[in-house]
């Protein structure tokens, strides 16, 4: 069975995991990005189509959408629509999208010849999108046979919704977001696939300051100054200093977080990130929220829940108690193991997707 990944981006770097443990089951696996993403994770093939450059990106959608949409926004004077679907947020926004989708069509369909995109048995596409907004090419592979699933990683699903010609024709709908699975009627939840053997732990020098790291990719999606007044308030009563990692590569990004005692991932309703997979693997314990649902179905986890009253109380405690610390660091590399283990996670996956349509 040959497999093949599509993705705007390789978002946190889960599309490639997702592949790298499809390759070592024996699949022949591939991911087609269509940019770069800004943290430089690794690629396999990348369109790098200009109008998907991240900083282009971002300038575009500063002028189609002056306010901030940390939520789908259906325009409408009525609940939220379940699922959220995807439409143009006004009239330039759709312009410029219908502008873009007419540019690249030419370049991605040489790319298809290219790469022979065509002739794979499976399409996962992460992030529930295809090669451009309004995407013909997946329904026409699906009617010739081929199996689609669609993996939403976040704000693809909560934010933009989903493409309602992709969603009409997805064999399976999987998500690494607990809040997703209120948000789709069908939909599953997975554990996002994780290497945790590229990770080693190693012991900390002895220091006069607790290194507190937190590493945000966006700070007002994060709770970052929050998290930043907790620590300040926690380094008046201890020796503690902050360690901010952001706009790095991911490799720079790994080292910094290799450096630090205890790491603060985030303070939000939809729970942990990559960002918290990588501290646990490195034997650094982590602080986070945790998604409600996961709340009430997870209860053997080693990860620290916070929210914006429980910060401080609960990193007191981090900072103060060695011996809490060190138990959590101990459960946190086999708590991976159990639940995101990549090849199991994938073999559900694709069991799934070639036996049954949920």
């Amino acid at each position: 069975m040959r497999i093949l990944h599509i993705a705007p981006y390789n978002t946190a770097g889960i599309p490639i995991a997702f592949v790298q443990a499809e390759r070592k089951l024996g699949y022949e696996s591939h991911l087609v990005t269509l940019n770069q993403s800004q943290q430089r994770y690794p690629e396999d093939i990348c369109l790098n189509l200009s109008f998907w450059k991240p900083e282009i990106v971002a300038k575009l959608k500063k002028i189609c959408y002056p306010k901030p949409r940390p939520f789908q926004d259906s325009g409408l004077a009525q609940p939220l629509q379940i699922p959220p679907v995807w439409k143009p947020a006004n009239r330039l926004a759709g312009l410029l999208i219908n502008l873009r989708d007419r540019m690249t069509r030419p370049l991605i369909e040489g790319y298809i010849k290219k790469y022979h995109l065509d002739s794979f048995d499976v399409y996962q596409l992460d992030g529930g999108q295809g090669f451009s907004k309004k995407d013909n090419i997946i329904p026409k592979w699906h009617a010739a046979g081929k199996k689609v699933i669609c993996c939403y990683l976040g704000s693809d699903l909560r934010v933009r919704g989903v493409m309602p010609e992709i969603d009409a024709i997805s064999d399976l709908n999987i998500t690494l977001e607990w809040d997703h699975l209120d948000l789709h009627p069908h939909i599953a939840h997975c554990y996002a696939p994780f290497d945790i053997s590229q990770f080693t732990v190693a012991a900390k020098p002895a220091r006069e300051k607790l290194r507190i790291g937190h590493s945000p990719t966006s700070r007002s999606l994060k709770g970052t100054e929050r998290i930043i007044r907790a620590i300040e308030h926690t380094a008046q009563r201890h020796p503690v200093e902050m360690v901010l990692i952001e706009n790095l590569s991911h490799a720079e990004a790994l080292k910094a977080k290799a450096d630090c005692d205890i790491g603060i991932d985030q303070i939000s309703p939809w729970g942990y990130g990559i960002s918290t997979l990588e501290w646990l693997a490195m034997g650094i314990p982590v602080a986070t929220s945790i998604a409600p649902r996961m709340a009430s179905e997870v209860k053997n986890h080693p990860l620290v829940d916070i929210d914006e009253d429980t910060i401080e109380e609960r990193l007191e405690r981090l900072v103060s108690d060695h011996s809490y610390r060190n138990g959590l660091a101990a459960r946190s590399r086999k708590w991976l193991e159990e639940t995101h283990e990549a090849g199991a996670v994938v073999a559900g996956i694709l069991d799934r997707a070639t036996s049954e349509k949920i």
